[in-house]
């Protein structure tokens, strides 16, 4: 999701002057791959960066970067940094982040019935 589009939700919230709230959590989960980032993060645990990477292959750097740290501003996903040498981060669910993990699994449900669909349809 664009920046400006990201802020000016925020300052709507802010000033009690959204649509509904229906528009808060399709803002926080709209991204190409933010609704596949929450799913793995929820139902596997936390991950590393490279590991992610690793899971969307055709995913940039920058992207995957700039998914991850809109999900933490939005208090969904946190990011923990070990002491340790070579330093490990680790990126997982928050408390919060855990409640929206129900509706992405709908979505991955709906998603697989409607594929099938799909299929059937087309046969």
């Amino acid at each position: 999701m664009s920046d400006t589009l990201r802020k000016e939700i925020k300052e709507r919230l802010l000033n009690h002057d959204y649509h509904c709230e229906k528009e808060l959590t399709l803002s926080i989960v709209s991204g190409k791959w933010k609704v596949v980032i929450l799913w793995h993060l929820g139902v596997e645990g936390a991950h590393r960066f490279s590991e992610l990477q690793r899971l969307f292959p055709k995913i940039s750097h920058k992207v995957l970067t700039n998914q991850l740290r809109e999900l933490i501003e939005d208090g969904i996903v946190q990011r923990e940094v070990f002491p340790e040498t070579p330093p490990k981060v680790e990126y997982s669910m928050t408390e919060s982040g855990m409640t929206l993990l129900p509706i992405v699994e709908m979505m991955y449900e709906w998603g697989k019935k409607r594929i099938e669909q799909i299929k059937h349809e087309n046969n």
